[in-house]
């Protein structure tokens, strides 16, 4: 669809999404998983993220190394993206953390903005946008919106699982955004869920409906 949709392929990822799309998966294995996926996700997202040259001395010698070159910046959207940020942290444990709070109006399917909090100098980080679904593209588009008012101009977009209507919604407004996923899911039904999907990952995170 895009140059910039990236599905992440690996087979234990596979078998990990298997188990969040289940819907006798038990809240806890959710929980769990989904925080597993993130991680496994993130090595892949950041496979070109800039490095800078460093020298230092093994027992033996000096050699020379890499290291981040930026900082990083990790946006969930409230609520569902909180679920991946813990997996994301355990391979980026120095990086900074931002909320936006979007919800997509479950009548009009409309996003809605309730809260925002972001780390000083964002635009000079590495951002990692963080959401589970990307179904209408609403809320997804409502945070990069605000996102790209701080001055971010290089964005990466991490969910689980995307709808084409989502991809293209994000796409045509927002072409150099770069969105990484597990899948890329069939379409989505009058309600606007993703089928086959996996439900409403929030819900099934938090026990809340």
């Amino acid at each position: 669809m895009s140059e910039n949709l990236h599905i992440i392929e690996h087979p234990l990822l596979k078998a990990k999404l298997t188990v969040l799309r289940d819907k006798n998966t038990n809240r806890q294995t959710f929980r769990r998983t989904l925080s597993e996926v993130a991680m496994l996700m993130t090595y892949d997202l950041t496979r070109n993220i800039p490095v800078k040259s460093i020298e230092v001395e093994t027992p033996l010698e000096k050699t020379r190394g890499v290291e981040l070159h930026k900082d990083v910046t990790l946006v969930p959207i409230l609520r569902a993206g909180l679920g991946m940020i813990d997996g994301i942290l355990e391979l980026l444990p120095n990086a900074r953390v931002g909320h936006i709070g979007v919800y997509r109006d479950k009548t009009t399917l409309l996003p809605v903005e309730y809260y925002l909090k972001l780390p000083d100098n964002v635009n000079e980080t590495f951002v990692i946008l963080v959401d589970p679904m990307l179904a209408t593209g609403g809320s997804a588009l409502a945070a990069i919106e605000i996102l790209k008012k701080q001055g971010i101009k290089d964005l990466n977009f991490l969910c689980l699982v995307a709808a084409p209507e989502g991809v293209k919604a994000v796409h045509d407004r927002f072409p150099d955004v770069r969105i990484f996923a597990a899948a890329l899911d069939r379409q989505l039904n009058d309600h606007g869920y993703i089928l086959p999907g996996l439900g409403d990952a929030g819900d099934r995170l938090y026990g809340t409906e």
